[in-house]
């Protein structure tokens, strides 16, 4: 079954849709369901929500094909930013106050940095249309999260056993600019506490183009608390700067809530094993709920930590970032060596796995898988910022 919920060069955007089924094998009854938002700054978002029995994860077409939250009975991934609605990307302005407007939309589970930068404000230079060298300042995380979906699909697959599909296109273009295509599709299968994403990003441009990718990933209540730990093979860790140093020897632990927090930034190097897959893992204070991710070096090499334990209504929340780089301004990552190149009609894919863990056993069988991917490797830590 394939369901057209967006093509923009058909003119089709579906306003309301839901579909339902039940799967062969496990007997689970699963849904999928396009709704549109109204009222505020959400109005005329797009939102797709799939349930599959055990879980529901809740995507937001409108921006940049984003993951708002995934729940699965008292388990949630997400958190609660002061930002409350779905905001529209037609009410943002990415250059306000200095560049930082990006943070007034940010509330989602998953958002995308990227694509032509990913990192920090500042000035960097590009070759204009005219072949010189020009200077350009780069907003708060790019721009590919604040894109909508020029198309957006529902594929369900019965054969060898159903999967869910969900596809959308986004595109960073202009003239005399970057032509860069993102595919992503998250899938799923009923009645598991599991899923996959699958990201492909494409030069159309016939010349070389830099790009950046960093997967913004934040966690807040139920999983994040006092004492909740992170939990990953690592050969190095080094503070962003000198408020991460202060407590880059306990960078794994958590607060709870704490008025006034200062947010610290964690640059990473995992380890991984004969596959050059790593396997990282956010746990509660008991261990007994959790959230893995396991995703290849080969295509996202970096992790970064964000830390930002402040008061609930501040937004207590943490993120698990992996990347192409750090979320540096994009002239430091590329005198670095951490901004990759696509040539012209160049594909890179990423994907990464996503399973959420209710019992302290599945908890300490992820714990040792990790064990197992750190083996006899010391982790060094870095106490000052690494220039």
């Amino acid at each position: 079954m394939r369901k057209v919920l967006v093509n923009s060069r058909e003119g089709l955007r579906v306003e309301e849709w839901q579909h339902q089924g039940q799967d062969a094998d496990s007997g689970a009854k699963w849904s999928i369901r396009k709704s549109t938002l109204r009222g505020g700054k959400q109005e005329g978002v797009d939102i797709v929500e799939i349930d599959n029995g055990q879980m529901r994860i809740v995507v937001c077409p409108t921006r940049g094909m984003s993951v708002l939250r995934v729940i699965s009975h008292d388990l949630r991934l997400g958190w609660d930013s002061p930002v409350q609605e779905i905001v529209h990307p037609k009410y943002m302005d990415l250059q306000s106050r200095g560049g930082l407007g990006w943070l007034e939309g940010f509330n989602e589970w998953l958002v995308r940095c990227g694509l032509e930068s990913a990192g920090g404000v500042g000035e960097d230079t590009f070759i204009n249309n005219v072949g010189g060298e020009a200077k350009m300042q780069l907003t708060l995380h790019g721009k590919i999260g604040n894109i909508p979906a020029s198309v957006v699909e529902v594929i369900v697959e019965e054969e060898p056993f159903t999967r869910i599909r969900l596809r959308g296109r986004v595109d960073e273009r202009m003239f005399f600019g970057p032509q860069l295509e993102l595919w992503t599709e998250i899938s799923v299968t009923p009645n598991l506490r599991e899923f996959r994403m699958e990201d492909q990003v494409t030069n159309r441009s016939d010349q070389p183009q830099e790009f950046q990718l960093i997967y913004h990933v934040n966690f807040g209540r139920p999983i994040l608390e006092q004492d909740a730990q992170f939990v990953a093979p690592l050969r190095r860790v080094a503070p962003m700067n000198a408020r991460a140093a202060e407590d880059v020897k306990s960078f794994t632990r958590y607060k709870g809530p704490t008025p006034g927090y200062v947010e610290q930034v964690y640059c990473l190097h995992p380890l991984a094993d004969s596959s050059q897959r790593t396997l990282v893992m956010l746990r509660n204070s008991a261990g007994d709920r959790a959230v893995s991710m396991a995703y290849s070096l080969e295509q996202l090499p970096y992790l970064t930590l964000w830390k930002n334990t402040a008061s609930e209504a501040a937004g207590y929340v943490t993120g698990i970032e992996p990347g192409t780089g750090f979320p540096n301004h994009r002239k430091f990552e590329r005198e670095h060596g951490r901004v990759p190149k696509l040539a012209g009609g160049e594909t890179r894919r990423f994907a990464f796995d996503v399973g959420l863990h209710a019992t302290s056993e599945q908890v300490s069988k992820v714990a040792e898988r990790i064990a197992a991917i750190q083996g006899k490797h010391a982790m060094q830590i870095v106490e000052q910022p690494d220039p």
